[in-house]
């Protein structure tokens, strides 16, 4: 089927098939769950404090809980330190003055029980990165200690790159992501890109031509084998290279949904060949067909399908060191897209559409006709009791807009593109709610879709709005600013978002967005200049429940009173920057 050929009427009747049906909703019970709410930070203590909800109240009953710091970067346990960056020969890295590099961009922390054992998988977001595997002790209260701490070694895949946020699938595996992913095209004769990319250089003592920028941009999954700690490290090229910011699995174990986080991005969703096993089957991205604007707008979804790939037919193109001009022919006759890489016109070379659609998933997906315009796609999560995904859209803006930059004109992020999505500015963000409600889905080309958690329906569930009359906020104090992570607390009607803020909020906050009354209560508040990450709920470690809570590199960030004259200065505040990994919590569990 050719959307190009067919008038609204059809498409929308295509979408529907099958939609009689009733949606695969888990007939479980619905708990009740609230939080003792949060207030805004005031004094400038307040907002140097991580702060969380001391109470929450589920089925009518009242639980102690507070945030809970297991690690810090930079932090000793047992023989590790944690996030210490190594190279290739596992050498330390060292800063120009000759001190250790830390990162404190502490990011997805996955909790994976192994037999008597708890162990905590987390990443770094940095170039280069690190991955930490953390044996943990669960005390009698429930709360985690760190034992000991260990550096993840990637040096099979020329390392690991900007890992964002991240999931734990059905199988108890932690998979990750590698966020921004190099602009192959832009690569210099001596290996050089730019700055961003060229920070990597460390990795390899300094040795650009020694990097390739395709093996960068991937999913890692790392499973732990066994109560000693043995891990298995797994880049899974089968699911296409972009920016991803995250993978979700779904109860299916075969359909994975891959966000895209910049500006001009896509959505993917991946069907493996067999469950549990991510190296091999179909790549789709998203078509966004609009149907309104209001309140985050609203739009049917088809999916096209970029084409089955394995992992091992990918890797030999790595191996072979295929470059960008390998892949494509450049010319103003060839078709154009806009992407993240901006407008460009390009035609696949004979025969390498397979490797096209997984080295260069974005720009192949636009060629194919999927949408390219989405503005800081961030977190995922799946609601099993109405059988709905939730998506974050930290900001719209630019693609999203309708050839505009910030509601003025401008022609930058539409020309050449599909110009698909058409909505108002909101710097402040929204949260999406993906419907799914179809017996058989199709792709564009009227083929089904192996799987029943295709959503056909995305519209605004919450946003964020603009109102600066509090000093240093640009988004309203009592809404959300540029959602980021979210997780769904199954059998309730909370969905838990977290913020990445800069102007929009002075200090970032975690909400719990009741779905049913659509109130947001505040239960996090961190210091100036981090951001929310890792925001991810545990319902049954051992018999207690976890929100993981990451509180990403402190002052690292340009929030708005961190420019203020009258802001206490910070030049002596390193201990005050290091990055927290720790939890909401211990929860009871909430059965079924």
């Amino acid at each position: 089927m050719n959307y190009k050929l067919l008038g609204l009427s059809t498409i929308v009747a295509s979408l529907l098939v099958g939609c009689t049906a009733s949606p695969q909703v888990s007939n479980t019970q619905k708990h009740s769950i609230s939080f003792q709410e949060v207030s805004v930070p005031t004094t400038d203590k307040e907002k140097r404090e991580v702060r969380a909800s001391k109470e929450v109240t589920i089925d009518g009953k009242t639980y102690p809980i507070d945030f809970h710091t297991i690690l810090r970067s930079g932090e000793k346990s047992g023989s590790g330190t944690f996030g210490l960056l190594f190279d290739k020969k596992g050498n330390t890295i060292r800063n120009t003055d000759g001190s250790l590099r830390i990162s404190n961009s502490n990011d997805y922390t996955s909790l994976l029980p192994v037999g008597e054992k708890i162990f905590m998988v987390n990443h770094f977001e940095s170039r280069p990165a690190a991955m930490y595997l953390t044996e943990l002790e669960q005390q009698k209260d429930g709360n985690l200690k760190a034992i000991n701490t260990r550096n993840i070694d990637f040096s099979q895949f020329n390392g690991l790159w900007v890992p964002c946020a991240g999931s734990i699938t059905p199988w108890n595996t932690h998979i990750g992501s590698e966020e921004y992913e190099p602009n192959a095209a832009k690569v210099k004769e001596n290996g050089s890109i730019n700055a961003y990319y060229d920070a990597m250089g460390a990795y390899v003592n300094g040795d650009l031509n020694a990097l390739n920028p395709y093996d960068y941009g991937w999913t890692p999954e790392i499973k732990v084998l066994n109560e000693k700690g043995d891990v298995k490290v797994t880049k899974h090229y089968a699911m296409g290279r972009f920016s991803h910011e995250l993978a979700y699995v779904m109860p299916d174990n075969k359909t994975v949904f891959l966000t895209d986080d910049g500006t001009n991005v896509a959505l993917f969703m991946f069907i493996a060949d067999e469950e549990e096993k991510l190296d091999a089957g179909v790549l789709y991205a998203a078509k966004w067909i609009q149907q309104s604007s209001k309140n985050g707008g609203k739009a049917y979804l088809q999916w096209v399908n970029l084409g089955h790939a394995t992992s091992d037919e990918i890797k030999l193109a790595l191996d072979k060191k295929i470059t960008f001009k390998d892949i494509f022919d450049s010319s103003k006759e060839y078709p154009s897209i806009n992407t993240t890489m901006g407008q460009e016109n390009l035609k696949v070379k004979a025969n390498m559409e397979k490797i096209a659609s997984r080295l260069e998933s974005r720009r192949y997906a636009s060629l194919k006709g999927a949408t390219t315009e989405f503005r800081k796609m961030e977190g995922f999560s799946y609601n099993q009791n109405n059988h709905s995904i939730y998506i974050a859209m930290s900001s719209i803006g630019k693609g999203m807009e309708d050839n505009k930059k910030k509601n003025k004109p401008n022609t930058k992020y539409d020309k050449g593109g599909h110009n698909d999505i058409k909505l108002p500015y909101n710097p402040c963000g929204t949260v999406y709610k993906l419907s799914i409600g179809m017996n058989t889905p199709l792709d564009l080309d009227g083929n089904v879709i192996n799987s029943s958690f295709v959503p056909n329906m995305m519209i605004g569930e919450v946003s964020g709005f603009q109102d600066k009359s509090v000093k240093g906020n640009t988004c309203a104090l009592s809404s959300l600013a540029n959602p980021d992570n979210i997780s769904y607390i199954p059998n309730t009607s909370t969905l838990l978002i977290g913020e990445d803020t800069g102007s929009g909020h002075q200090n970032d906050f975690v909400w719990a967005y009741n779905l049913d009354d659509k109130k947001l209560t505040r239960i996090e508040t961190t210091p100036y200049g981090s951001e929310t990450t890792s925001l991810y709920f545990n319902n049954n470690v051992k018999g207690y429940g976890y929100i993981m809570s990451v509180v990403q590199h402190p002052y690292g960030e340009g929030d708005a009173l961190t420019k203020e004259k009258d802001m206490p200065n910070i030049a002596n505040s390193k201990g005050q920057m290091m990055g927290y990994t720790g939890y909401i919590g211990p929860l009871p569990v909430i059965n079924k």
